[in-house]
């Protein structure tokens, strides 16, 4: 059983133990985040092992929209703290090693989605730097 707490983050709090943050506001509600916005909540675990899995574990459930369910407002949608509370512990409950293979996986998407990130990136600069010295030819 993962041993977790969630709070309402107050910016300029730090916090001492392995954490991090879930938007709550907004059509991505759920997301989870290693940087801190003002509209989110902290999650406190034990340890860096909890924190990792907790964290991917939440992606997990943002990405199939178990938290839409639970949005409300008209406005601008929300999600409580307890729903999500409620939400991660009936996931955390399920099948250790079944999950420890989810999570696994889905690290490993992940990690391939940021190298593809950086290669879009270096393709952008490239092709800017490519125009960039087109232009300068047809100029002179």
């Amino acid at each position: 059983m993962l041993y977790f707490e969630i709070k309402t983050h107050r910016p300029g709090i730090t916090y001492e133990k392995p954490h991090f943050f879930i938007l709550n506001k907004g059509q991505n509600s759920g997301r989870p985040m290693c940087i801190p916005c003002p509209n989110c909540f902290v999650v406190i675990t034990k340890n860096e092992a909890d924190k990792t899995t907790l964290f991917y574990l939440t992606m997990i459930l943002q990405q199939g929209q178990y938290f839409a369910y639970y949005l409300k407002g008209s406005v601008i949608p929300f999600i409580t703290i307890n729903d999500c509370k409620r939400t991660m512990l009936s996931l955390s409950n399920h099948n250790p090693e079944d999950l420890k293979k989810r999570i696994k996986a889905i690290q490993l998407i992940a990690q391939n989605e940021e190298a593809l990130k950086q290669n879009l990136n270096k393709l952008k600069q490239l092709k800017q730097a490519f125009i960039n010295a087109s232009l300068k030819c047809n100029i002179k």
